[in-house]
């Protein structure tokens, strides 16, 4: 009951900054608190590319992030878009948010905050739906934004709206057609976007700072390398000492470490759909790389953060530690 408050509360201060979060170009990220626990710690679920009725295995996915977020004691989720497919809500009344979240979703240890960003296949139907207060009065956990913070007082959470920055949806959208409203035009929601995302950056004074987004910075997978983010993106997280950078969009789970950087790279895409069968070696050094569903853990102290990648079993496929401050022998640190 007191995590249902929590969230309660969250969804008041979602609704008041839901003006913030439309407009392009916010002079300010909205901000929303998440208090840690009494130890300090904080514990975490991570899916992405799931809405799709339950088919191709989310049903699976879900009953196992149940089990695991039961025996963790979660905190909140993160999804990392591709929230409806195959092309987003039509409106705040299109019965896929209950087919594809509500009704799919319902284990007890998952009625937490769902920290949500878009994916380019919600930008594909009406984008404004989701980030509407509307759909929090049939699910007050559903928590969208364009681009925003969590503050958990020991990590500050980055929400980054990456679908803008892909110049192809723009250029060549082929059959698709995207819902550009409060986003265009695309060069000037970037800049502020950016600029906004880098004052909020050095203004934090959390232990830990974690970036998530949709799209992959660093992929072996079908969508390989973003090149946007790379040129755009990128330089802001290391010019502020970001840690991590959490995404979707390719349907597997991987880790990638800079070769560069202490920054590390986690796709948690597997909600449903997956099974690709690509593979593209990038420069960065692969650490992790399952072609299947599944999700991933994430447990946060002061002084270490954990990550676990769970098949649709609910078999642990790969765990990863690292220590804050991280070591500067980034490349072979194991």
């Amino acid at each position: 009951m007191a995590n249902r408050s929590v969230a309660m509360g969250v969804a008041l201060a979602f609704v008041a900054m839901t003006a913030l979060c439309c407009a392009p170009g916010a002079a300010e990220l909205p901000r929303l608190d998440h208090p840690a626990r009494s130890d300090g710690s904080l514990k975490l679920l991570v899916v992405g590319d799931w809405g799709r009725k339950g088919t191709h295995n989310q049903s699976r996915v879900a009953d196992q992030m149940g089990r695991v977020g039961e025996k963790l004691d979660i905190d909140f989720v993160i999804s990392t878009g591709d929230n409806f497919y195959k092309d987003g809500l039509k409106g705040v009344r299109d019965q896929a948010f209950e087919e594809s979240f509500v009704d799919i979703y319902t284990a007890q240890s998952l009625q937490k905050p769902w920290y949500s960003v878009l994916g380019n296949h919600d930008y594909r139907g009406n984008a404004l739906a989701q980030l509407s207060p509307v759909l929090r009065k049939i699910d007050d956990r559903f928590i969208c934004m364009r681009s925003f913070i969590v503050n958990a007082e020991l990590v500050d959470f980055f929400f980054v709206d990456t679908t803008p920055f892909q110049l192809e949806y723009w250029t060549h959208p082929g059959k698709d057609r995207y819902d550009w409203r409060g986003v265009a035009p695309r060069g000037k929601y970037i800049a502020n976007l950016l600029k906004d995302l880098d004052v909020a950056m050095k203004k934090s004074t959390a232990r830990w700072k974690i970036v998530a987004g949709h799209h992959t910075m660093r992929s072996v997978s079908e969508h390989g390398d973003t090149k946007e983010l790379l040129e755009l993106l990128l330089p802001v997280l290391k010019d502020n000492g970001v840690d991590f950078y959490i995404n979707g969009h390719d349907h597997c789970l991987e880790h990638i470490s800079s070769r560069d950087s202490p920054l590390q790279y986690f796709t948690s895409g597997g909600g449903s759909k997956a099974w690709r069968g690509v593979f593209h070696p990038n420069k960065d050094k692969l650490r992790f790389f399952y072609d299947g569903q599944g999700f991933m853990s994430l447990q946060l102290n002061q002084d270490q953060a954990h990550f676990i990648f769970y098949d649709v079993f609910g078999n642990i496929l790969y765990r990863w530690s690292s220590r804050h401050p991280q070591p500067s022998t980034y490349l072979d640190e194991e």
